[in-house]
């Protein structure tokens, strides 16, 4: 037992030094940085080194009391940093999905519904481009057929606005909710009222994989927050600049590889595995999953609202 808590204590404390004190310390140099160099000196590394040579020499740096206590500021202003930008990655996140927009206060729904309907008239059009000239190039004589360029330009801006026509007002967001538009529209199961017990009938290392696809999701929106953080530098320092952009740029493709896999993963666990669900609740099936099965275990699966209260007789 004693072995095993000790084993569990060192993996924590990597994950904590790895997840929040490490990046914390580099923001930290940078924001250090940012303040001691300021616009006009952005490069100068000879005024950062004497700027801190001069702070080493000083009598706190010097002595083993001062050293211990600039060591714990130091880690504990880069875990404080780290928290932090755990926070804006997980409010981006709920950002990100959007997954119940039109609950959040207004006027953001009044907004976020002009940009749903204006992301979903250009898909509309891209698919109607897409399917015209798919359907022009049947034509039995080769002469008649279009050039491909145009259908394949317009699949390509359609899968870049969403997989499937917009429901929410983000790529990731959309390509999530695409899983459930998906097992609706060819399986008529709600996934949202199975997956729960889905998930925990699915062998341990599919439940594994969707389980680190999902962390993987959070990191990348995590590395979001980052950006966020150091967007304030900017203010001081310019390098700080080109710095945010990389970082907010390479949160947006994890964000969009992370969501897709993870939803690729939540639909193919569900058509594979819906059945075994299916048997283990006494529903009568063989095969794979059917329309029929998946609205027989939505029926099932799905909690019924109460019944309508009656007015009470006040008098």
């Amino acid at each position: 037992m004693g072995g095993l808590l000790s084993e569990l204590g060192k993996k924590l404390a990597e994950r904590w030094l790895s997840l929040l004190v490490l990046p914390g310390v580099l923001y930290l140099a940078v924001a250090a940085a940012a303040r001691t160099l300021g616009w006009r000196h952005a490069l100068d590394i000879g005024l950062l080194t004497r700027q801190i040579t001069a702070h080493a020499k000083t009598p706190a740096a010097t002595s083993t009391g001062g050293q211990v206590m600039l060591l714990a500021t130091i880690v504990i202003a880069a875990a404080a940093a780290g928290v932090a930008a755990q926070a804006a990655g997980a409010f981006l996140e709920r950002l990100i999905l959007a997954a119940r927009w039109l609950t959040w206060p207004a006027p953001a729904p009044a907004l976020i519904g002009w940009w749903v309907r204006h992301r979903r008239q250009r898909w509309d059009e891209a698919d109607r481009i897409h399917h015209a000239q798919y359907q022009l190039a049947l034509a039995p004589d080769p002469a008649d057929r279009p050039d491909p360029a145009i259908r394949h330009t317009a699949a390509g801006i359609r899968a870049r606005i969403a997989v499937e026509r917009p429901e929410r007002p983000t790529w990731s967001g959309d390509r999530i909710q695409a899983a459930a538009l998906r097992l609706d529209r060819d399986h008529h199961l709600d996934l949202a009222t199975c997956w729960p017990y889905l998930e925990l009938t699915l062998p341990d290392t599919v439940r594994t994989q969707i389980t680190d696809a999902r962390t993987a999701l959070s990191r990348a929106t995590t590395l979001a927050g980052w950006a966020m953080l150091y967007a304030p530098l900017t203010w001081w320092w310019w390098p700080a600049i080109p710095l945010t952009t990389i970082i907010a740029a390479s949160a947006r493709h994890r964000i969009r590889t992370c969501a897709d896999t993870y939803a690729r993963l939540i639909e193919t666990a569900t058509r594979l595995h819906t059945p075994a669900l299916a048997t283990q609740l006494g529903i009568d099936h063989t095969g794979p999953l059917t329309p029929e099965l998946g609205a027989a275990l939505t029926r099932h699966l799905r909690t019924q609202l109460p019944p309508p209260t009656t007015p009470t007789d006040t008098n």
